[in-house]
């Protein structure tokens, strides 16, 4: 071999050494950032009701994730229900129409925490049982946020679908948080996406009601609309399921009607009844940055 080939294999030997080394940096670099949608913290599967009177079912459904953001104190927290009609669904379910996990991420990455529980379900239980324990989920977080650095005073309930039925109702009929000494001005704010605002149609099954039989009693989030709510903002889709988005803007109608200053109503362009949902946990999202900036105005955020 002669000098030049020998100077040549030299060269090339480092270059392939230098590339290995950048190319290993690269990969440590990597494995120490995790991505930044999924770098707070979470706390999984805590029992939000104890007691030795409670039943199997109860004890395994009545469970809550929290999902924290990177500021260390003072954060807001939304308790989050997830959908399904009130006889199905979980806080882990990602699938192709919502993602609850991935909107949970995205929304602490926003800087708001958000608690997600699991309830009892339809027809293992019926109404008020699924409202009841919404309740004890809402209590649970009133009362242990601080101690993960949040703000009990910036409690805000919302959820999609029957979460969004569930948030109304723990949050319009004082009865459910009075049972924990919480009174509704202690909510910060309420942000149903496409909830059913007339008696759910799963509760008017459990009575043999026809699903489009127009109800709204005790079990209707209509039936306690007044001037004095928590602060609202009313999500929901155009392309929302059957009579969905005119109940929705009739909620908001009849507050203000009321007299309620304090409730908006947004309807959610190029949007279906999942995927309003679903598309929360997208960065540009319409109604992500509805609800953060929502949290932020009624004194969520820092």
């Amino acid at each position: 071999m002669t000098t030049q080939q020998q100077l040549q294999s030299t060269k090339a030997v480092r270059l392939g050494h230098s590339l290995l080394l950048t190319l290993v940096l690269a990969l440590a670099s990597g494995c120490a950032t995790p991505p930044a949608a999924d770098s707070g913290k979470k706390l999984s599967n805590i029992p939000y009701k104890t007691g030795a009177a409670l039943t199997g079912y109860e004890q395994q459904r009545c469970v809550l994730d929290v999902y924290l953001p990177h500021s260390p104190t003072g954060f807001a927290t939304l308790v989050w229900f997830h959908g399904g009609g009130l006889t199905m669904g979980s806080k882990d379910l990602a699938d192709r129409d919502v993602d609850t996990p991935g909107v949970a991420r995205r929304l602490a990455r926003a800087g708001v925490c958000v608690v997600v529980p699991n309830y009892r379900l339809s027809p293992k239980v019926q109404f008020p049982a699924y409202i009841e324990d919404a309740a004890a989920a809402v209590a649970w977080t009133h009362a242990h946020i601080a101690k993960h650095g949040g703000d009990a005073n910036k409690l805000f309930i919302g959820g999609h679908s029957a979460g969004g039925y569930l948030a109304l109702m723990v949050g319009m009929d004082a009865s459910y948080l009075a049972k924990y000494d919480i009174p509704l001005p202690a909510v910060a704010g309420l942000i149903p996406v496409s909830g059913q605002v007339m008696t759910h149609y799963t509760v008017r099954a459990e009575r043999g009601i026809d699903k489009f039989s127009v109800t709204a009693d005790e079990a209707a989030p209509v039936y306690f609309a007044r001037k004095d709510t928590p602060p609202m903002l009313v999500l929901y889709a155009d392309h929302d399921m059957p009579a969905r988005a005119e109940e929705n803007a009739f909620l908001v109608a009849l507050l203000q009607g009321a007299g309620n200053q304090r409730v908006a109503g947004r309807l959610i362009a190029d949007r279906t009844h999942g995927s309003i949902a679903g598309k929360i946990a997208e960065e540009n999202d319409p109604a992500r940055r509805a609800i953060v900036e929502f949290i932020a105005a009624t004194g969520g955020t820092h």
